[in-house]
This record gives C-alpha cells, sequence and structure tokens, in this order.
C-alpha cells in the first residue's frame, strides 16, 4: 500500500472510531498490545518464564499475566516501570503532535 493510501485509510480508520466513540478505547488498545509485546520478547531475550520474572518482581503469575495481557490495558506506569526494571530495560514515554 503506497503512503497517501496508507495515510486515507488511517484517516478514515480514526474517523470511523471516533463517530463510534471508542477511538480512545482503541487507541488504549493498541499501546497495550505494543508495551505487552515489548515486555514479552525482553522475557524472551533473557529466557525468563513467566514464574522467575514473578518472582523477581515479588508478584503472582496471574498478576503477571494481566501485565502481559495485550488486551487488559489498566496498567499503572509504577507496574510498567517495575516490569522493565526487572527486565534490565527502561521505559521511555513519548508525547508527538498527531500528523
Amino acid at each position: 500500500m503506497n503512503l497517501d493510501k496508507r495515510r486515507r485509510f488511517e484517516e478514515k480508520s480514526i474517523e470511523h472510531l471516533r463517530e463510534e466513540g471508542i477511538y480512545w478505547e482503541a487507541e488504549a488498545a493498541r499501546l497495550k498490545q505494543a508495551i505487552a509485546t515489548a515486555l514479552s520478547h525482553q522475557m524472551e531475550r533473557r529466557g525468563l518464564t513467566l514464574t522467575e520474572l514473578a518472582a523477581m518482581l515479588e508478584t503472582s503469575r496471574a498478576a503477571l499475566n494481566r501485565i502481559l495481557d495485550p488486551a487488559n490495558t489498566s496498567i499503572t506506569l509504577t507496574t510498567l516501570t517495575r516490569t522493565a526494571a526487572a527486565l534490565g530495560c527502561k521505559v521511555k514515554l513519548e508525547i508527538v503532535v498527531p500528523r
């Protein structure tokens, strides 16, 4: 898909989500998907299991599953930064002006 077509598609999609009143929920879900994917990737890179990471965080596997669940958008910044730190990472947040 060329760049113009992609931008038009994105604009139409965003417009539709706003009309339906679900844009912010969809945006939160997109961000959580990216967070869960990044954390899971770091776990795999370090060869850590859920049980091992949960022990490092002094939490349950169920709580860790909620953190890694891409559909669960309820995550605090404290939980996110603690989890990233346990994986030897830092969180970088950037707020940008939309295109």
